[in-house]
């Protein structure tokens, strides 16, 4: 598996980030080329050499060639949307900025389609964004991971005034993420970078195991007194070392006691819609002895917001909890046999090349055994010897 590890070592930007991957050999006419699918105009995409604290690197910048609207989110989503890329890069594109409205309605108050971007909503950072995943497709990256963030502190200026940093939407998206040095008086890591690095990031660390190919820099604008830069290590990791895949995901949870029980199958299917990897109820007994529910959901990082939206929309919740885990898993496929009921699904399971488990799917037996007349368990048995078998010939 090819993966991209981030180390934010003096935080992240958009333009840090696109500068890394060209930086580890994305070439510059190749990204223009892609570039020319995103239906926008006006604009200069440079890149050169510096040096920053005596390393070297590759600074990016987009040059605006005549006034920008700054946009809402819906028109970002119908620029993203309309453009002619990969729809893997197109739905990556729409989760970050979607990320970033969540998070600037947030701590502005106001609703999501209100959210008026300013700085993020510029060309720039629609290029730094959508470029950088055209780059990562362009290198193969599968996944990417990252190391803690450095933020830094002080003060920025921007259009909503003289705000601290990190900059209050910065700080949401980089809630539940590891930080570390507030320690350099500059903005370290923009709402653009976090937006990037928090919905891209499966896993927050030191790096796997790994054999790195490629390497790059990013240069940030400014110098500063430790090298002002982003670096990517693109490589191939063997899950097979272990046996074990692992990612990391988002845990949600809410204490609900006062919803209809009947809601609660609605939500469920709402919730895995939208993406969620899994959706369990516990009872629990809340203040004043109330008996209540906890909704606990995971979730990829590319699906929190929406996510966030059901609960809040499909349910009488008012607050909820977030937090990353770390998860390990199997390596599992689906294996299709033919049975006397006919076709059912077997999910198979295995840790490198030893298969630890073998289970039907119970929706194809309980509808075969509905057309067939049968008990599920008869279904079940006969599709558990014929996978086996198959296995074993296989």
């Amino acid at each position: 598996m090819n993966i991209g590890y981030l180390d934010c070592f003096s935080g992240i930007s958009g333009n840090m980030v696109l500068g890394a991957l060209l930086d580890a050999g994305v070439g510059l006419d190749k990204l223009r080329e892609q570039l020319a699918h995103v239906p926008i105009s006006g604009y200069t995409l440079t890149a050169e050499p510096v040096l920053r604290g005596g390393l070297s690197g590759t600074h990016v910048e987009v040059r605006v060639e005549e006034q920008q609207p700054h946009r809402h989110l819906a028109e970002i989503e119908a620029v993203i949307d309309a453009s002619e890329l990969p729809q893997e890069i197109k739905d990556q594109g729409l989760s970050i900025f979607r990320n970033l409205a969540q998070a600037e309605a947030r701590v502005h108050g106001v609703p999501v389609h209100q959210v008026h971007f300013h700085e993020v909503g510029a060309v720039d950072a629609i290029i730094d964004v959508v470029g950088s995943l055209i780059g990562l497709w362009l290198l193969g990256v599968e996944r990417v991971y990252a190391s803690p963030v450095r933020v830094g502190r002080g003060t920025v200026v921007c259009a909503h005034g003289t705000l601290p940093v990190p900059a209050p939407a910065t700080l949401e998206l980089l809630r539940g993420i590891p930080t570390y040095g507030r320690d350099v008086d500059a903005e370290l890591v923009t709402p653009t970078g976090a937006a990037i690095l928090t919905t891209l990031a499966e896993r927050f660390g030191s790096s796997p195991p790994m054999t790195v190919n490629r390497i790059g820099y990013g240069a940030g604008s400014r110098e500063l007194p430790h090298p002002n830069l982003l670096r990517i290590s693109i490589g191939n990791v063997d899950e097979r070392a272990t046996g074990y895949e692992e990612d990391q995901v988002a845990v949600i949870e809410t204490n609900i006691d006062d919803m209809a029980a009947e809601w609660y199958e609605h939500v469920t299917e709402r919730l895995f819609e939208v993406g969620a990897l899994d959706v369990f109820l516990t009872p629990i007994q809340m203040k004043h002895g109330r008996p209540g529910t906890q909704l606990s959901v995971l979730a990829q990082e590319k699906h929190v917001s929406e996510v966030l939206s059901v609960l809040f929309s499909e349910t009488t919740t008012i607050g909820v909890r977030m937090r990353r885990e770390q998860r390990y898993k199997l390596a599992r496929e689906i294996v299709v046999v033919d049975t006397e009921y006919g076709e059912i699904s077997i999910k198979v399971a295995r840790r490198g090349s030893r298969i630890v488990n073998v289970a039907p799917e119970y929706r194809d037996c309980r509808r075969a055994a509905e057309q067939q007349g049968v008990a599920v368990k008869a279904v079940y048995q006969a599709a558990l010897s014929a996978a086996r078998t198959q296995i074993a010939d296989g």
